[in-house]
């Protein structure tokens, strides 16, 4: 009994020095948004926690109540009719509780999607994020700056990421400021966010991409307005432009440092489309087909009544 504590200590002691070495800072919001999931992963820990508690007491009590007695040999139990109470019981429960959760991600899920709370009156800033090889590409459209590996944020703004990427599937990630989200090669994806205090946050590529993977990480750093307005000038008037052949090289190459630009690639590469965009595009070549071939086919009779005439 003694040796099974001992090993039990050990085991624990183990876990808590190994949850030590990265803090776990999904746990630590500094955004509205990354509060919201924060918040709905502790709920759903606790909810989870209460179901292994119910379950684990059932279990004693059931082996306590039920144990091997010390009854003769041919001892027989008695016939005993299942109960119709606790066959529903057990089944709605676990409904209840899928339910409850399904809910509770769904509204999750649709306030991260949106502007963060509080902000709805302010423009968002759009920044295009966009990935290649192991690193990331950061451009301030409004501002005509581009950086590489690293991101300046003011505080108190609503942040708006257009997510997109020049190689394979990414997945842009801040955990302190919000959710994880896809960077597809040939679309569009936007994330929201916002800082409440000035802090630098680490983010990454959460999806597996190569073998660069591990080390695909980004500093995104919140800064007073003032200070972001003072970097972004600092930028323009000291950094370089970034030309088209120096892109491509960022392009491919697999690993590089930070790097800042007094303009941004958009202007030569452009972003794919948003995913709405590619459907109000589809819907438009469409209706132009259908045009095209309604015209096509008037012109047809008209040519056939014409000649029918004559």
């Amino acid at each position: 009994m003694k040796k099974k504590l001992s090993l039990m200590f050990v085991a624990f002691s183990a876990l808590a020095i190994l949850a030590g070495c990265e803090p776990l800072t999904i746990l630590d919001p500094k955004g509205p948004n990354a509060k919201t999931l924060s918040d709905t992963i502790i709920l759903s820990i606790i909810t989870m926690a209460f179901i292994l508690l119910v379950v684990y007491v059932l279990l004693i009590f059931m082996l306590t109540k039920y144990r091997a007695s010390k009854a003769p040999a041919n001892y027989e139990p008695p016939h005993e009719e299942g109960s119709h109470l606790l066959e529903i019981t057990w089944t709605v429960i676990p409904i209840i509780i899928v339910a409850f959760l399904a809910i509770v991600t769904v509204r999750t899920t649709s306030t991260v999607e949106a502007k963060p709370d509080g902000y709805d009156n302010q423009e968002p800033l759009v920044i295009y994020a966009s990935s290649s090889n192991w690193k990331w590409h950061f451009s301030y459209p409004e501002q005509g700056i581009e950086t590489v590996n690293y991101v300046n944020i003011p505080v108190d703004r609503p942040i708006e990421f257009k997510l997109y990427s020049f190689g394979p599937i990414t997945s842009f990630w801040i955990p302190q400021l919000a959710g994880q989200k896809y960077a597809m090669s040939d679309m569009l994806t936007t994330i929201h966010l916002a800082a409440d205090e000035v802090g630098s946050y680490m983010g990454r590529n959460s999806n597996f991409s190569g073998r660069g993977f591990a080390e695909m990480e980004f500093e995104a750093q919140s800064m007073t307005q003032e200070d972001f307005d003072k970097w972004v000038s600092d930028v323009k008037a000291n950094e370089k432009p970034l030309t088209k052949e120096k892109f491509d090289e960022l392009l491919k190459a697999e690993h590089v440092g930070r790097s800042s630009y007094s303009s941004t690639h958009l202007e030569f590469s452009p972003a794919p489309m948003e995913h709405s965009e590619h459907m109000n595009m589809s819907d438009k070549e469409m209706d132009h087909s259908k045009m095209n071939h309604e015209g096509h086919s008037t012109d047809s009779q008209e040519n056939s009544n014409a000649t029918h005439s004559h």
